[in-house]
């Protein structure tokens, strides 16, 4: 993914003002809107730029996301539905005295506008009807809750949605390896488009619940397991669960120290789109009592005078 500098993008310091960014934007707008441009593609495309990033520097918690985690890191928390969503354009190049437009999502993910074209500058037109039939309903997000165990051997899962003033049970095949983040597209379950034009679509998000055992890096699993002092020094084997169930046993050489990490190499999850596994790491912890009896305290003793 490759990075998106918005400030530079609108021409302001990263310490700009909103009314800053605003009048940057305006400029900017005036001189790429396809009502002044007439069909120059590279200027639409440098609108749909400018405006994505004015949709992401004028508010306030976007603008600190993007502050925060850089422009890869706010990619990876924001699709382009979501920087839009709820940001109106018309009422926003109506204000600049420029001819409106209507956001939406084409099929394939892309930006698409559809724009005011009765006068080069003029705030009253509206789109042609043709145009208006085009215009996709928006797009919907639903955030599915989902097991380690449910991520690892897929799972079938019925929701209820609350759209368009109605509910719908929907069932989804969740596919193995959905870990947080990961999406699927149900198409046409979106709401539904103010002009006649076909329906949004439904993004599910899997979000990976938290698990007693298991921690969750990506497709590779974390887990601790404690040893003695004792075993530490002379070496064991351990069992190790798997998150199928199973039991592997795993041998700790002579002179482990605290918190040594070693890897199952294909016992994490399994990959979305792919044949492969992530990998279980075993963090090993070694014991400390906090007392200790008075033949215990004896035999340390003499350990202590052996040299250990």
């Amino acid at each position: 993914m490759s990075a998106t500098d918005y400030y530079k993008i609108l021409g302001v310091s990263k310490n700009a003002s909103d009314e800053e960014i605003k009048k940057a934007y305006r400029k900017l707008a005036m001189k790429y809107h396809p009502d002044h441009t007439k069909g120059d593609k590279t200027a639409e495309e440098m609108f749909k730029k400018i405006s994505e990033a004015y949709a992401v520097l004028s508010d306030k918690k976007k603008r600190s996301q993007y502050d925060t985690f850089g422009s890869t890191g706010f990619q990876q928390r924001y699709s382009q539905e979501d920087i839009f969503k709820g940001f109106d354009f018309s009422d926003i190049l109506r204000e600049f005295g420029i001819g409106g437009a209507s956001f939406s999502m084409g099929k394939r993910g892309g930006m698409r506008f559809a724009f005011e074209n009765d006068s080069p500058f003029g705030g009253g037109g509206s789109c042609p009807r043709h145009q208006q039939a085009q215009i996709k309903g928006s797009d919907l997000l639903y955030e599915l809750h989902l097991t380690i165990q449910e991520v690892a051997t897929g799972t079938s899962k019925t929701v209820r949605l609350q759209h368009n003033g109605r509910s719908e049970n929907v069932t989804i095949k969740i596919p193995k390896g959905m870990i947080s983040g990961k999406k699927l597209r149900l198409a046409g379950k979106g709401q539904q488009s103010p002009y006649g034009g076909p329906p949004g679509d439904l993004y599910i998000q899997s979000k990976v619940l938290s698990d007693p055992v298991y921690s969750v890096k990506g497709y590779n699993l974390y887990i601790n397991s404690e040893i003695k002092w004792s075993e530490a020094l002379l070496g064991t084997s351990i069992s190790v669960p798997t998150v199928e169930g199973k039991k592997l046993s795993l041998k700790i050489p002579a002179g482990t120290k605290h918190k040594t990490k070693m890897r199952l190499s294909g016992y994490g999850l399994p990959n979305m789109h792919s044949q492969g596994k992530g990998d279980l790491f075993v963090i090993i912890r070694i014991y400390m009592p906090k007392s200790l009896s008075d033949k215990q305290k004896s035999l340390i003793k003499q350990l202590a005078k052996a040299g250990l």
